[in-house]
């Protein structure tokens, strides 16, 4: 039976390994910053996510103890990898694009990546 838990550990490094390779190739090879973004969520949800499979099959089936670490740990990266690729993909929106190029907003005509800030109050400090 050691011999059947060894070997479902062995698979999800061996996933786990081939994930994040594919992700690391990913980010070299993609040239868009927007494909690219693709890479490295899948590469942290599901490549850091077969160590963690791993290293919990492990202490549970043959060490015989429940770590609430790699539970923790897990979920600290299932939730901030989705956020993490908004901001970037939020960046590039601000980094490559007016807010006259977007599409209409709708009934508030306000997106939220370009609010358009009211600026006659603001003191100009640009000609110290």
């Amino acid at each position: 039976m050691t011999f059947l838990f060894e070997l479902l550990i062995a698979f999800f490094l061996i996933v786990s390994g081939i994930f994040g390779f594919v992700g690391s190739f990913g980010m070299i090879k993609l040239k868009d910053p927007m494909s690219r973004l693709h890479a490295p969520t899948k590469a942290t949800t599901l490549g850091v996510g077969g160590v963690l499979l791993a290293s919990i099959c492990h202490s549970v089936l043959l060490e015989g103890k429940l770590s609430l670490h790699e539970l923790l740990i897990t979920l600290f990266l299932f939730l901030t990898a989705p956020i993490t690729a908004l901001f970037i993909a939020k960046w590039h929106i601000h980094r490559h694009e007016q807010p006259q190029d977007l599409p209409d907003a709708g009934e508030d005509e306000i997106w939220a990546t370009h609010a358009v800030e009211q600026v006659e109050d603001v003191p100009d400090h640009s000609a110290n």
